[in-house]
């Protein structure tokens, strides 16, 4: 059995910034993964070093920074886990943008795969079930949006959702 490759949050930010460097400029350089860290150029070798060691970037000083196999699936991966919580943070919960990207940021690297799994399941489903979907996220939103809960509002979507569902195969809400 393969023995997974234990990474600290600050490796998987390093692999995160590498992979969208080589999206942008095709390699990375170390100079760049410092502005883009927001940490001193100095800083950047132990970090690079430690990535090569584990085989995930291909590393000499002074020359260009790209990503292995193995580090470009890892990369990936946290890249994923990052855009789907942003996503669901910003598009679903209404966080600010700001606030979303900092939280999706510091969430990618605790979230199990299992929970992830059920968020993007969640996600799905507020998106397609006729009992939800886009008039449900809507709502959620002016919510959100609104503050405090409008009970009359709430009740007469529950009446409204009542005479829409009457004789269908669906529960009554």
């Amino acid at each position: 059995m393969k023995k997974s490759i234990e990474l600290s949050e600050s490796l998987e930010d390093y692999l995160e910034v590498i992979l969208n460097l080589e999206k942008t400029n095709k390699v990375a350089r170390a100079k760049d993964i410092a502005e883009q860290l927001d940490i001193k150029r100095g800083s950047v070798t132990g970090s690079l070093k430690s990535l090569e060691k584990k085989g995930l970037i291909n590393y000499t000083p002074y020359s260009f920074i790209t990503l292995t196999p193995n580090g470009l699936k890892i990369a990936r991966e946290i890249a994923r886990r990052h855009s789907i919580l942003k996503d669901f943070l910003f598009k679903v919960l209404q966080v600010d943008p700001d606030t979303a990207e900092a939280t999706a940021c510091r969430m990618e690297h605790a979230i199990d795969a299992k929970s992830l799994e059920r968020l993007i399941r969640f996600i799905d489903y507020i998106h397609t079930c006729p009992l939800t979907g886009q008039e449900w996220l809507e709502s959620f939103i002016n919510y959100c949006s609104s503050g405090a809960r409008n009970r009359e509002k709430c009740d007469q979507c529950l009446e409204d959702c009542n005479i829409r569902y009457q004789g269908s195969k669906l529960p009554p809400a």
